[in-house]
Protein backbone atom coordinates (compact mmCIF):
# COMPACT_ATOMS: atom_id res chain seq x y z
CA UNK A 1 0.00 0.00 0.00
CA UNK A 2 1.10 3.23 -0.57
CA UNK A 3 3.02 5.17 2.53
CA UNK A 4 0.76 8.19 1.92
CA UNK A 5 -1.58 6.28 4.08
CA UNK A 6 1.17 5.57 6.95
CA UNK A 7 2.02 9.61 6.93
CA UNK A 8 -2.13 9.92 7.40
CA UNK A 9 -2.31 8.03 10.29
CA UNK A 10 0.60 9.44 11.74
CA UNK A 11 -0.77 12.73 11.45
CA UNK A 12 -4.00 11.63 13.10
CA UNK A 13 -2.33 10.05 15.98
CA UNK A 14 -0.87 13.03 16.61
CA UNK A 15 -3.78 15.02 16.33
CA UNK A 16 -5.36 12.67 19.28
CA UNK A 17 -2.45 13.59 21.11
CA UNK A 18 -2.44 16.60 21.17
CA UNK A 19 -6.44 16.77 21.69
CA UNK A 20 -5.36 15.06 24.99
CA UNK A 21 -2.92 17.46 25.91
CA UNK A 22 -5.31 20.75 25.49
CA UNK A 23 -8.49 18.54 27.40
CA UNK A 24 -6.39 18.10 30.12
CA UNK A 25 -5.75 21.36 30.02
CA UNK A 26 -9.30 22.84 29.79
CA UNK A 27 -10.11 20.45 32.63
CA UNK A 28 -7.41 21.98 34.99
CA UNK A 29 -8.16 25.82 34.01
CA UNK A 30 -9.83 26.42 37.59
CA UNK A 31 -7.07 24.59 39.70
CA UNK A 32 -4.79 26.53 41.67
CA UNK A 33 -1.19 26.84 40.36
CA UNK A 34 -1.80 24.66 37.69
CA UNK A 35 1.07 25.35 34.71
CA UNK A 36 -0.45 24.46 31.42
CA UNK A 37 1.29 21.81 28.79
CA UNK A 38 2.78 22.37 26.00
CA UNK A 39 2.60 20.37 22.27
CA UNK A 40 5.27 20.12 20.15
CA UNK A 41 5.80 17.73 16.81
CA UNK A 42 8.69 17.16 14.33
CA UNK A 43 8.68 15.54 10.72
CA UNK A 44 10.34 12.34 10.38
CA UNK A 45 11.26 10.84 6.82
CA UNK A 46 9.81 7.79 6.14
CA UNK A 47 12.18 5.48 5.33
CA UNK A 48 12.71 3.34 2.49
CA UNK A 49 13.42 3.59 -2.02
CA UNK A 50 12.11 6.08 -4.03
CA UNK A 51 11.78 10.23 -3.70
CA UNK A 52 11.95 11.83 -0.84
CA UNK A 53 8.41 12.68 -0.34
CA UNK A 54 6.37 11.14 2.65
CA UNK A 55 6.66 12.27 6.30
CA UNK A 56 5.70 11.36 9.62
CA UNK A 57 4.64 13.35 12.29
CA UNK A 58 6.92 12.69 16.12
CA UNK A 59 5.65 13.57 18.75
CA UNK A 60 8.17 15.42 21.60
CA UNK A 61 7.94 16.73 25.08
CA UNK A 62 6.76 20.28 24.08
CA UNK A 63 7.89 21.03 28.09
CA UNK A 64 5.63 23.68 30.78
CA UNK A 65 4.11 26.86 30.15
CA UNK A 66 5.16 28.50 32.91
CA UNK A 67 3.99 32.11 32.30
CA UNK A 68 2.36 33.60 35.54
CA UNK A 69 -1.64 33.41 36.96
CA UNK A 70 -3.03 36.05 38.45
CA UNK A 71 -3.24 36.35 41.81
CA UNK A 72 -6.51 36.04 43.56
CA UNK A 73 -6.79 37.11 47.59
CA UNK A 74 -8.37 34.73 49.68
CA UNK A 75 -8.18 35.83 53.31
CA UNK A 76 -6.79 32.52 54.27
CA UNK A 77 -3.53 32.98 56.48
CA UNK A 78 -2.12 29.79 55.43
CA UNK A 79 -3.04 30.81 51.25
CA UNK A 80 0.44 32.04 49.48
CA UNK A 81 0.84 32.86 46.30
CA UNK A 82 4.45 33.76 44.38
CA UNK A 83 5.39 36.83 43.21
CA UNK A 84 6.68 36.19 39.77
CA UNK A 85 9.73 33.11 39.28
CA UNK A 86 9.84 30.63 41.60
CA UNK A 87 8.07 27.27 43.35
CA UNK A 88 6.99 25.89 46.48
CA UNK A 89 8.98 22.68 47.64
CA UNK A 90 7.42 19.74 48.85
CA UNK A 91 8.15 16.22 49.99
CA UNK A 92 7.58 12.79 47.83
CA UNK A 93 9.23 10.04 49.03
CA UNK A 94 13.31 10.32 48.70
CA UNK A 95 12.94 13.68 46.42
CA UNK A 96 11.58 17.22 46.59
CA UNK A 97 8.46 18.03 43.89
CA UNK A 98 7.21 21.49 42.96
CA UNK A 99 4.19 23.69 43.10
CA UNK A 100 3.01 26.86 42.14
CA UNK A 101 -0.04 25.82 44.07
CA UNK A 102 -0.08 27.34 47.89
CA UNK A 103 -2.88 26.26 49.69
CA UNK A 104 -1.31 25.08 52.72
CA UNK A 105 -3.23 22.69 55.04
CA UNK A 106 -2.37 21.67 58.75
CA UNK A 107 -3.16 18.88 60.75
CA UNK A 108 -4.01 18.31 64.13
CA UNK A 109 -0.37 17.59 64.85
CA UNK A 110 0.88 20.90 63.90
CA UNK A 111 2.31 19.24 59.82
CA UNK A 112 1.86 21.74 57.27
CA UNK A 113 1.36 20.23 53.40
CA UNK A 114 -0.18 20.92 50.25
CA UNK A 115 -2.29 18.27 48.48
CA UNK A 116 -1.21 15.98 51.41
CA UNK A 117 2.45 16.07 50.40
CA UNK A 118 4.82 17.87 53.66
CA UNK A 119 5.52 21.02 53.03
CA UNK A 120 9.67 21.79 53.40
CA UNK A 121 11.15 24.29 55.11
CA UNK A 122 15.11 25.16 56.37
CA UNK A 123 15.11 22.18 58.14
CA UNK A 124 12.57 19.74 55.93
CA UNK A 125 9.13 19.09 56.86
CA UNK A 126 7.49 21.50 58.70
CA UNK A 127 5.61 21.32 61.72
CA UNK A 128 4.05 24.14 64.16
CA UNK A 129 3.95 24.25 67.91
CA UNK A 130 0.23 25.07 68.97
CA UNK A 131 -0.34 28.77 67.89
CA UNK A 132 -3.59 31.06 68.35
CA UNK A 133 -2.54 33.42 65.25
CA UNK A 134 -0.03 32.56 62.38
CA UNK A 135 1.22 34.81 59.59
CA UNK A 136 3.85 34.17 56.11
CA UNK A 137 6.07 36.44 55.02
CA UNK A 138 6.72 37.94 51.76
CA UNK A 139 10.26 35.57 51.85
CA UNK A 140 7.98 32.62 53.33
CA UNK A 141 8.85 33.27 57.09
CA UNK A 142 6.23 30.95 59.45
CA UNK A 143 5.38 33.43 62.48
CA UNK A 144 3.35 32.45 64.95
CA UNK A 145 1.84 33.63 68.17
CA UNK A 146 1.93 30.61 70.73
CA UNK A 147 -1.43 29.39 71.93
CA UNK A 148 0.19 29.93 75.94
CA UNK A 149 -1.84 33.00 77.50
CA UNK A 150 1.94 33.79 79.25
CA UNK A 151 3.41 34.40 75.74
CA UNK A 152 2.06 37.05 73.44
CA UNK A 153 5.06 37.90 71.47
CA UNK A 154 5.39 36.43 67.79
CA UNK A 155 8.08 34.05 67.04
CA UNK A 156 9.65 33.11 64.11
CA UNK A 157 9.86 28.93 63.76
CA UNK A 158 10.36 28.25 60.47
CA UNK A 159 10.80 29.21 56.11
CA UNK A 160 9.27 27.65 53.48
CA UNK A 161 11.52 26.40 51.05
CA UNK A 162 11.02 27.97 47.94
CA UNK A 163 13.36 27.58 44.58
CA UNK A 164 13.65 28.82 41.44
CA UNK A 165 14.59 26.11 38.65
CA UNK A 166 14.95 27.18 34.75
CA UNK A 167 11.69 25.85 32.56
CA UNK A 168 14.04 24.08 30.44
CA UNK A 169 14.82 21.84 33.75
CA UNK A 170 11.92 20.98 34.40
CA UNK A 171 8.97 18.22 33.72
CA UNK A 172 5.83 16.96 35.35
CA UNK A 173 5.04 13.34 36.70
CA UNK A 174 2.38 11.21 36.69
CA UNK A 175 0.72 12.88 39.40
CA UNK A 176 1.23 16.39 37.65
CA UNK A 177 3.61 17.64 40.20
CA UNK A 178 6.91 19.38 38.85
CA UNK A 179 10.11 17.66 39.14
CA UNK A 180 13.81 18.65 38.02
CA UNK A 181 16.67 16.76 36.99
CA UNK A 182 17.90 16.49 40.27
CA UNK A 183 16.89 15.21 43.67
CA UNK A 184 16.63 18.29 45.71
CA UNK A 185 17.19 22.34 44.40
CA UNK A 186 19.03 25.29 46.71
CA UNK A 187 16.87 27.95 48.02
CA UNK A 188 16.59 30.97 46.04
CA UNK A 189 16.17 33.92 48.49
CA UNK A 190 14.57 36.33 45.05
CA UNK A 191 11.47 34.08 45.43
CA UNK A 192 8.71 36.67 46.57
CA UNK A 193 5.61 35.79 48.14
CA UNK A 194 1.96 37.06 48.20
CA UNK A 195 0.41 36.04 51.92
CA UNK A 196 -3.54 35.63 51.93
CA UNK A 197 -3.59 35.24 48.43
CA UNK A 198 -3.72 31.98 45.63
CA UNK A 199 -2.42 31.89 42.14
CA UNK A 200 -5.01 30.97 39.39
CA UNK A 201 -3.92 28.63 36.70
CA UNK A 202 -2.43 29.71 33.94
CA UNK A 203 -4.57 28.01 31.11
CA UNK A 204 -6.79 30.28 28.93
CA UNK A 205 -9.77 28.26 27.96
CA UNK A 206 -10.81 30.10 25.11
CA UNK A 207 -7.40 29.23 23.80
CA UNK A 208 -7.32 25.65 24.67
CA UNK A 209 -11.02 26.13 23.21
CA UNK A 210 -10.05 27.17 20.11
CA UNK A 211 -6.80 24.69 19.50
CA UNK A 212 -9.47 21.80 20.59
CA UNK A 213 -11.83 23.12 17.67
CA UNK A 214 -8.67 23.31 14.94
CA UNK A 215 -7.69 19.67 15.71
CA UNK A 216 -10.69 18.32 15.42
CA UNK A 217 -10.56 19.90 11.52
CA UNK A 218 -6.86 18.55 11.29
CA UNK A 219 -8.45 15.21 12.43
CA UNK A 220 -10.97 14.71 10.01
CA UNK A 221 -8.30 15.72 7.31
CA UNK A 222 -6.15 13.46 8.28
CA UNK A 223 -9.41 10.51 8.01
CA UNK A 224 -9.94 11.75 4.68
CA UNK A 225 -6.61 11.74 3.36
CA UNK A 226 -6.48 8.08 4.75
CA UNK A 227 -9.66 7.22 2.14
CA UNK A 228 -8.05 8.77 -0.48
CA UNK A 229 -4.70 6.75 0.04
CA UNK A 230 -6.72 3.95 -0.04
CA UNK A 231 -8.69 4.77 -3.05
CA UNK A 232 -5.42 5.57 -5.15
CA UNK A 233 -3.80 1.86 -3.45
CA UNK A 234 -6.99 0.16 -5.34
CA UNK A 235 -7.18 2.11 -8.50
CA UNK A 236 -3.18 0.96 -8.75
CA UNK A 237 -4.18 -3.08 -8.35
CA UNK A 238 -6.66 -2.45 -10.69
CA UNK A 239 -4.11 -1.10 -13.32
CA UNK A 240 -1.85 -3.78 -12.05
CA UNK A 241 -4.39 -6.64 -12.67
CA UNK A 242 -5.10 -5.46 -16.09
CA UNK A 243 -8.80 -4.82 -15.36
Amino acid sequence: MDRLIYTAVSGANRSLSQQMIHANNLANANTEGFRADLERATAQAVPGAGYDSRYQVRSVNGGINMAHGALQETGRELDIGIKGAGLIAVREGRREVYTRNGHIDIDDAGNLSIAGKALLGEDGPIQLPAFSQVAIGDDGTITIVPEDGNVAAAIDVERIKLVDIPTGQLRKNNEGWLIANRLTAPRSENVQLASQHLEASNVSAVNEMVQTMSLSRQFEAQIKMMKAAETLAQAGNRLLRGS
